[in-house]
């Protein structure tokens, strides 16, 4: 590959991310789409129209022979579709979670090293200036800590389509947990070491099997704990739908949302308003030494500004050689307290890891 030329990108399924993705190589000249793949024809937003849709994955690769596949299918066909790239020689985008099962997250990330290919995981939230800020704050406070997440979800319509197909293969704790688990674990740096989950099924639009509502504790070597919670469907409250808060000895950091602001936006996922700063220190008169800070986020980027980032990291990753390990291991450590969790909702038993 030269390293001027545009890396020759096939990418894989085109829901709300793929299609986000796949407009993210379409606007950056270091990226050439050579081929978009879903099982069914979709409509496509302006820019992608032009694009023919291919029904095989396989075929595709094999044809085509792309330097990167980004694979934005359901979570049970993400580890059969990266080893598959990976073994064709394509470094591999995949979105979040990287597998349904560790043992299949561990045959990714072997792949990637025994083929020398770039895996790169679709966690956002890591190209996100105020996530990086709000990582950087809870940092500078010192553990131990306390983490309060969630994101909740009231649902309808065509995102609750989209999320029921997604409960098929993959719980809500699951699928929105391994963000959160992996913003906790690079504010620690500990090991965790026990997670319990608890969930319940809320509709019988789901299998019997499978939960809409769950939430799972987590803790950690260096004493801190944390606690996650994530609801789908048309029955989910709004109130409180997102927590995004971290309390250590000398205070917290808070993401205080914007009060307009719906659970089933896309763009609320990612979006802070405003982070608040307290610290703890008083005074001899017992007052709070210092007040409250808040850092606007005015400006900061939207959905699709945020995959542009992400995808011109992945151009740097494969341009630069940039060393994944950390990046890969942190993906298997996060979905591994996840799949955990969901472990202990069905047993009903806290899970040592």
């Amino acid at each position: 590959m030269n390293a001027t030329n545009p890396i020759r990108v096939v990418v894989a399924g085109l829901g709300n991310m793929g299609r986000s993705h796949a407009l993210a190589y379409h606007d950056n000249p270091g990226f050439e789409i050579v081929a978009l793949v879903n099982r069914s024809k979709v409509e496509l937003p302006e820019g992608l129209s032009g694009y023919g849709i291919r029904p095989s994955f396989d075929d595709t690769l094999k044809e085509l022979r792309p330097e990167l596949a980004s694979i934005n299918t359901y979570s049970d066909s993400h580890a059969d579709y990266a080893v598959m790239a990976l073994e064709a020689g394509a470094h591999v985008f995949v979105e979040k979670p990287l597998a349904t099962s560790v043992a299949d997250a561990e045959r990714v990330v072997a792949a990637a090293k025994a083929n020398g290919r770039k895996l790169i995981i679709g966690y956002i939230l890591r190209h996100h200036p105020s996530w990086v800020r709000l990582i950087s704050e809870a940092r500078a406070l010192g553990g131990p800590y306390v983490f309060r997440m969630n994101l909740n979800q009231q649902s309808r319509g065509p995102t609750w389509a989209t999320h029921k197909q997604l409960m098929q293969t993959t719980s809500p704790i699951v699928d929105c947990g391994v963000h959160y688990l992996d913003v906790m674990c690079q504010i620690t740096d500990a090991r965790p070491v026990e997670v319990r989950g608890m969930g319940l099924r809320l509709t019988d639009e789901i299998a019997p099997d499978m939960y809409n509502y769950g939430h799972l504790q987590v803790l950690f070597e260096d004493g801190s704990v944390g606690w996650y919670e994530a609801g789908w469907g048309p029955m989910i409250s709004e109130t409180a739908f997102f927590v995004k808060d971290v309390i250590s000895p000398n205070g917290c950091v808070s993401i205080v949302m914007d009060e307009n602001a719906k659970s089933d936006d896309i763009d609320t996922h990612t979006k802070t308003a405003v982070i608040r700063i307290h610290r703890a220190e008083t005074g001899p008169d017992g007052r709070f030494a210092s007040p409250d800070e808040h850092l606007s986020m005015e400006g900061e980027p939207g959905h699709q500004a945020l995959c542009d980032r992400e995808q011109a990291f992945v151009l740097n990753a494969i341009r630069e050689d940039i060393d994944l390990s950390r990046h890969m291991d942190d993906a298997v450590k996060s979905l591994r307290v996840c799949l955990a969790a969901d472990e202990s909702v069905r047993t009903g038993k806290a899970v040592r890891l």
